[in-house]
Protein backbone atom coordinates (compact mmCIF):
# COMPACT_ATOMS: atom_id res chain seq x y z
CA UNK A 1 0.00 0.00 0.00
CA UNK A 2 1.25 3.50 -0.87
CA UNK A 3 1.74 5.89 2.02
CA UNK A 4 0.66 9.07 -0.11
CA UNK A 5 -1.48 7.78 -2.32
CA UNK A 6 -3.46 4.52 -1.24
CA UNK A 7 -3.01 3.84 2.42
CA UNK A 8 -6.73 3.38 4.12
CA UNK A 9 -7.46 5.87 6.78
CA UNK A 10 -9.90 6.04 9.24
CA UNK A 11 -13.36 6.85 7.77
CA UNK A 12 -12.28 5.09 4.29
CA UNK A 13 -10.03 8.27 3.46
CA UNK A 14 -6.60 7.81 1.73
CA UNK A 15 -3.65 9.53 1.78
CA UNK A 16 -4.51 10.41 -1.41
CA UNK A 17 -7.24 12.66 -0.51
CA UNK A 18 -4.60 14.73 1.70
CA UNK A 19 -2.24 15.10 -0.83
CA UNK A 20 -3.80 14.88 -4.37
CA UNK A 21 -4.94 18.68 -5.19
CA UNK A 22 -7.48 17.37 -8.72
CA UNK A 23 -8.68 20.75 -10.13
CA UNK A 24 -8.78 22.97 -6.88
CA UNK A 25 -5.07 23.08 -6.23
CA UNK A 26 -5.74 26.30 -3.54
CA UNK A 27 -8.52 24.75 -1.95
CA UNK A 28 -6.63 21.47 -1.19
CA UNK A 29 -3.78 23.16 -0.27
CA UNK A 30 -5.33 25.40 2.31
CA UNK A 31 -7.41 22.61 3.63
CA UNK A 32 -3.46 20.52 4.58
CA UNK A 33 -2.59 23.41 6.08
CA UNK A 34 -5.12 23.89 8.28
CA UNK A 35 -4.78 20.28 9.17
CA UNK A 36 -0.99 20.10 9.25
CA UNK A 37 -1.52 23.68 11.99
CA UNK A 38 -3.76 21.71 14.37
CA UNK A 39 -1.85 18.46 14.05
CA UNK A 40 1.52 20.62 14.75
CA UNK A 41 -0.56 22.47 18.00
CA UNK A 42 -1.22 18.61 19.06
CA UNK A 43 1.80 17.55 18.75
CA UNK A 44 4.21 20.05 19.91
CA UNK A 45 2.70 21.95 22.86
CA UNK A 46 3.72 19.77 25.46
CA UNK A 47 7.32 20.39 24.55
CA UNK A 48 7.12 24.56 23.78
CA UNK A 49 4.78 24.72 27.27
CA UNK A 50 8.20 24.37 29.24
CA UNK A 51 10.25 26.52 26.56
CA UNK A 52 7.59 29.30 27.19
CA UNK A 53 7.60 28.73 30.94
CA UNK A 54 11.89 29.31 30.42
CA UNK A 55 11.36 31.95 28.44
CA UNK A 56 8.88 34.18 30.44
CA UNK A 57 11.27 33.88 33.75
CA UNK A 58 14.05 35.29 31.65
CA UNK A 59 12.36 38.30 30.42
CA UNK A 60 12.48 40.01 33.81
CA UNK A 61 9.54 41.27 33.38
CA UNK A 62 6.95 41.86 36.00
CA UNK A 63 3.79 43.27 34.03
CA UNK A 64 1.43 40.39 33.94
CA UNK A 65 -0.16 41.45 31.14
CA UNK A 66 2.65 42.33 29.03
CA UNK A 67 4.37 39.26 29.92
CA UNK A 68 1.38 37.25 28.52
CA UNK A 69 1.30 39.48 25.07
CA UNK A 70 5.47 38.33 24.68
CA UNK A 71 4.63 34.80 25.48
CA UNK A 72 1.93 34.69 22.99
CA UNK A 73 4.31 36.14 20.36
CA UNK A 74 6.98 33.68 20.63
CA UNK A 75 4.41 31.03 21.08
CA UNK A 76 3.48 32.31 17.36
CA UNK A 77 6.42 32.37 16.18
CA UNK A 78 7.40 28.99 17.12
CA UNK A 79 4.28 27.77 15.44
CA UNK A 80 4.87 30.39 12.21
CA UNK A 81 8.08 28.36 11.32
CA UNK A 82 5.82 24.59 11.34
CA UNK A 83 2.70 26.82 9.27
CA UNK A 84 6.48 27.28 6.34
CA UNK A 85 7.52 24.20 7.00
CA UNK A 86 4.09 22.22 5.87
CA UNK A 87 3.84 25.19 2.90
CA UNK A 88 6.97 23.49 1.58
CA UNK A 89 5.16 20.15 2.65
CA UNK A 90 2.47 20.12 0.83
CA UNK A 91 3.93 20.75 -2.90
CA UNK A 92 6.54 18.02 -2.67
CA UNK A 93 3.87 15.28 -1.32
CA UNK A 94 1.29 16.21 -4.18
CA UNK A 95 3.80 15.75 -6.66
CA UNK A 96 4.60 12.47 -5.46
CA UNK A 97 1.79 11.12 -4.79
CA UNK A 98 0.95 12.46 -8.74
CA UNK A 99 3.81 10.44 -10.13
CA UNK A 100 2.80 7.27 -8.53
CA UNK A 101 -0.73 7.04 -9.59
CA UNK A 102 0.48 7.73 -12.59
CA UNK A 103 3.60 5.50 -12.76
CA UNK A 104 3.11 1.91 -11.55
CA UNK A 105 7.23 1.77 -11.25
CA UNK A 106 7.22 4.32 -8.58
CA UNK A 107 4.04 3.23 -6.82
CA UNK A 108 5.44 -0.84 -6.14
CA UNK A 109 8.36 1.25 -4.81
CA UNK A 110 7.08 3.02 -2.36
CA UNK A 111 7.04 0.53 0.54
CA UNK A 112 11.17 0.33 -0.40
CA UNK A 113 10.94 3.91 0.48
CA UNK A 114 8.88 4.23 3.12
CA UNK A 115 11.42 1.48 4.96
CA UNK A 116 14.80 3.58 3.49
CA UNK A 117 13.19 6.44 4.99
CA UNK A 118 12.63 5.08 8.38
CA UNK A 119 16.35 3.79 8.53
CA UNK A 120 17.50 6.72 7.56
CA UNK A 121 15.70 8.56 10.24
CA UNK A 122 16.80 6.06 12.97
CA UNK A 123 20.53 6.78 12.12
CA UNK A 124 19.73 10.64 12.13
CA UNK A 125 18.97 10.06 15.96
CA UNK A 126 22.74 9.13 16.52
CA UNK A 127 24.22 12.26 14.53
CA UNK A 128 25.81 15.09 15.92
CA UNK A 129 23.03 17.37 14.49
CA UNK A 130 20.45 15.92 16.20
CA UNK A 131 22.46 16.36 19.34
CA UNK A 132 22.90 19.79 18.90
CA UNK A 133 19.42 20.96 18.17
CA UNK A 134 17.67 18.53 20.80
CA UNK A 135 20.29 20.35 23.33
CA UNK A 136 18.91 24.13 21.78
CA UNK A 137 14.97 22.83 22.39
CA UNK A 138 15.84 21.15 25.85
CA UNK A 139 17.50 24.46 27.39
CA UNK A 140 15.82 26.96 25.28
CA UNK A 141 18.03 29.72 27.00
CA UNK A 142 17.62 32.88 25.78
CA UNK A 143 20.85 34.01 24.39
CA UNK A 144 22.15 37.71 24.48
CA UNK A 145 22.81 39.96 27.39
CA UNK A 146 20.00 42.28 26.86
CA UNK A 147 16.20 40.11 28.26
CA UNK A 148 13.81 39.59 25.35
CA UNK A 149 11.34 41.74 26.79
CA UNK A 150 10.64 43.36 23.49
CA UNK A 151 7.43 42.15 20.92
CA UNK A 152 10.32 42.09 18.25
CA UNK A 153 13.04 40.24 19.93
CA UNK A 154 10.10 37.67 21.37
CA UNK A 155 8.83 37.25 17.77
CA UNK A 156 11.95 36.25 17.07
CA UNK A 157 12.89 34.25 20.26
CA UNK A 158 9.88 31.90 19.04
CA UNK A 159 11.41 31.93 15.42
CA UNK A 160 14.18 30.68 16.78
CA UNK A 161 12.82 27.84 18.62
CA UNK A 162 10.76 26.74 15.76
CA UNK A 163 13.76 26.76 13.49
CA UNK A 164 16.01 24.53 16.28
CA UNK A 165 12.74 22.08 17.17
CA UNK A 166 11.80 21.55 13.15
CA UNK A 167 15.32 20.63 12.57
CA UNK A 168 15.48 18.24 15.79
CA UNK A 169 12.12 16.80 14.85
CA UNK A 170 13.14 16.60 11.27
CA UNK A 171 13.55 12.67 11.03
CA UNK A 172 10.59 11.30 12.77
CA UNK A 173 8.59 13.92 11.51
CA UNK A 174 10.02 12.23 8.02
CA UNK A 175 8.21 8.82 9.30
CA UNK A 176 5.16 10.80 9.78
CA UNK A 177 5.17 11.86 6.39
CA UNK A 178 5.52 8.17 4.91
CA UNK A 179 3.87 6.56 6.84
CA UNK A 180 0.47 9.14 7.00
CA UNK A 181 0.38 12.48 8.18
CA UNK A 182 -3.87 11.39 9.02
CA UNK A 183 -2.50 8.47 10.41
CA UNK A 184 -3.44 9.20 14.32
CA UNK A 185 -1.31 6.35 15.87
CA UNK A 186 1.50 7.05 13.73
CA UNK A 187 0.80 11.03 14.93
CA UNK A 188 0.73 9.55 19.01
CA UNK A 189 3.62 7.73 18.54
CA UNK A 190 5.77 10.01 17.04
CA UNK A 191 4.51 13.06 19.18
CA UNK A 192 4.78 10.91 22.12
CA UNK A 193 9.09 9.91 21.01
CA UNK A 194 9.44 13.84 20.50
CA UNK A 195 7.97 14.74 23.94
CA UNK A 196 9.97 12.67 25.77
CA UNK A 197 13.62 12.95 24.23
CA UNK A 198 12.57 16.29 25.36
CA UNK A 199 10.94 16.49 28.72
CA UNK A 200 13.16 13.32 29.92
CA UNK A 201 16.19 13.69 32.22
CA UNK A 202 18.66 11.91 29.95
CA UNK A 203 17.10 13.22 26.57
CA UNK A 204 20.16 12.26 24.65
CA UNK A 205 19.74 8.53 26.05
CA UNK A 206 16.16 8.16 24.86
CA UNK A 207 16.85 10.02 21.35
CA UNK A 208 19.40 7.26 20.87
CA UNK A 209 17.20 4.40 22.39
CA UNK A 210 14.42 5.70 19.70
CA UNK A 211 16.87 5.44 16.85
CA UNK A 212 17.85 1.82 17.94
CA UNK A 213 14.50 0.96 17.84
CA UNK A 214 13.28 3.26 14.55
CA UNK A 215 16.38 1.70 12.60
CA UNK A 216 14.79 -2.06 13.75
CA UNK A 217 11.75 -1.33 12.25
CA UNK A 218 13.07 0.19 9.04
CA UNK A 219 15.16 -2.74 8.57
CA UNK A 220 11.90 -5.18 9.24
CA UNK A 221 9.86 -2.55 6.26
CA UNK A 222 12.98 -2.88 3.89
CA UNK A 223 12.66 -7.05 4.55
CA UNK A 224 9.33 -6.72 4.29
CA UNK A 225 9.25 -5.23 0.76
CA UNK A 226 11.73 -7.07 -0.64
CA UNK A 227 10.46 -10.60 0.18
CA UNK A 228 12.60 -11.41 2.90
CA UNK A 229 10.60 -11.44 5.46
Amino acid sequence: MSAMGGMPMPGGWTMGMTWMPGENWPLAAASFLGMWVVMMVAMMMPCLIPMLLRYRQSTGTTDGARLGRLTILAGAGYFFVWTVFGMLIFPAGAALAALEMQLPAISKAVPLAIGLVVLIAGAVQFTRWKVRHLACCRVATVSGSKPPAGAALAWRHGLRLGIHCVQCCFGLMAILLVIGVMDLRAMAIVAVAIAVERLAPAGERVARITGVVTIGVGLFLIMQATGIA
